[in-house]
């Protein structure tokens, strides 16, 4: 009951929020906190031991140290606790026979109810010994770490507290310490029915804040520059209480001779042009809030003086982007690997005469999230290690792509480039708060009709 009553909360907050775009309600600190620890106890319950399981692994033991830590071990901690203290170590253990997991913490300090310390350090001083020794009465047979080749988000036992646990491990256990990989991946990517509740908001909210810095509020053709919108969003990000977790950026494609190629949109963006009318804007937006995160690429064109709406041709263009989105997403199979969905994608916009370029991602806890990768901008033939990762349901996926476009009216190829957070729940992929199918305006016409 309590689950429902919160969530139903937040399902009323964010609603009324919608009656008014530009000024999403946020949470106070401690309604924040009392989320995350629900939705930590429900993760924890249901999410931890069907990836144990699939994994075949049944113990998993965390290990971090304060201002190094382990890119997991804050989904596993409480709200109150920013990092972790000292050398945090959390256990999990799964003792079979469809008993419930059993998690505690070998810690200093009491990490939450979920994962109390049984470290008694009057008992046994030694935190290391006191950790072999709980492991050699559970006695399991897989003893899983994060250490992985192929992915950072399970890379994050450091070698210092690799060499440690194994020397004080008898050899029968150091034996059974296997990588963790498919264990950190599974519980990272895998989202909860009452996380995607309110995930539809946290990208609401996103889209709201790219749509007000994308108008006349904010944007004076001839004056504006797209470094002043950058921190323009900066500003409203922090001013609404949540986090960026990665700098904004804006650019603009126009008739003139530049070329709008990948190395520029990724790495070489021009900062401070001033933005005119005819312009098409471009940008890329992300936010924390509720530890989820958002992803999202839009596009915004400055009316000229007598028009209403944006120029037919890049209208036509725009839905060429959303057409490589659909054949994205219907590509989404489960048990594909990442690299699989990118050539049967690629192959399928090859077949339709459209130019697209795949660098799909997970999202989640994190913004370049747990899961497989499908493309990098400059990988088009398939990512070796991320990209053979499989797809699994009920998981969050940032569909970014550009389409290549050739306008004859400017005599160039422009890129509509754009990203919208989406989930698979197995068999179909729907986006969570909707995605941008129209270009939006600047200024926004106050007489569409005329």
């Amino acid at each position: 009951m309590k689950s429902f009553l919160l969530i139903s909360f937040l399902t009323l907050s964010f609603g009324l929020t919608a009656q008014n775009p530009y000024f999403p309600k946020t949470l106070s600190m401690r309604e924040r906190a009392e989320v995350i620890d629900q939705w930590l106890n429900e993760r924890v319950q249901i999410v931890l031991p069907e990836v144990m399981r699939r994994a075949d692994i049944d113990m998993w033991v965390v290990i971090a140290r304060e201002y190094n830590e382990d890119p997991v071990i804050k989904t596993l901690l409480p709200a109150t606790w920013q990092s972790a203290r000292r050398t945090t170590m959390l256990i999990a253990y799964d003792p079979g026979n469809g008993k419930p997991l059993e998690t505690f913490g070998m810690s200093r300090y009491n990490t939450g109810d979920l994962f109390k310390t049984v470290w008694n350090k009057e008992e046994q001083p030694d935190q290391w010994k006191a950790l072999a020794e709980m492991i050699i009465q559970k006695n399991p047979r897989k003893i899983g770490i994060n250490k992985s080749e192929t992915f950072a988000l399970a890379d994050g036992i450091s070698s210092t507290h690799y060499d440690m646990l194994m020397k004080v491990l008898p050899k029968k256990y150091q034996d059974r310490v296997v990588g963790a990989e498919n264990v950190a991946i599974g519980w990272l990517e895998t989202r909860t029915e009452s996380e995607m509740t309110v995930y539809q908001n946290i990208v609401r909210m996103a889209h709201q804040i790219i749509a007000e810095g994308f108008s006349e509020k904010v944007i004076q053709p001839g004056v504006t520059t797209t470094d002043d919108v950058v921190w323009w969003y900066r500003d409203r990000i922090r001013e609404l209480g949540f986090t960026a977790w990665f700098h904004p950026s804006v650019s603009i494609q126009r008739k003139d001779p530049e070329s709008f190629d990948h190395l520029r949109s990724f790495s070489e963006r021009p900062e401070h042009q001033v933005i005119y009318p005819g312009d098409l804007l471009h940008v890329d937006f992300g936010i924390t809030y509720l530890r989820l995160n958002t992803d999202t690429q839009q596009h915004a064109y400055v009316l000229k003086p007598g028009e209403r709406e944006a120029p037919q041709f890049l209208k036509d263009a725009f839905k060429e982007g959303n057409r490589v989105q659909d054949i994205l997403t219907s590509n989404f199979k489960e048990g594909r690997s990442g690299n699989e969905i990118l050539k049967a994608t690629l192959d399928q916009c090859k077949a339709e005469g459209l130019k697209g370029v795949i660098y799909t991602h997970p999202i989640g806890f994190h913004g370049h999230a747990a899961g497989p990768t499908i493309g990098l901008w400059d990988q088009q033939d398939g990512v070796p290690g991320k990209g053979d990762y499989p797809l699994y349901a009920n998981t969050a996926h940032s569909i970014e792509l550009n389409a290549g476009v050739y306008l004859k009216e400017w005599d160039k190829e422009i890129r509509i480039m754009l990203e919208e957070d989406a989930f698979f729940d197995g068999k179909t992929v729907r986006y969570i708060d909707g995605r941008q199918t129209e270009i939006m305006t600047i200024p926004r016409a106050l007489y569409p009709n005329e």
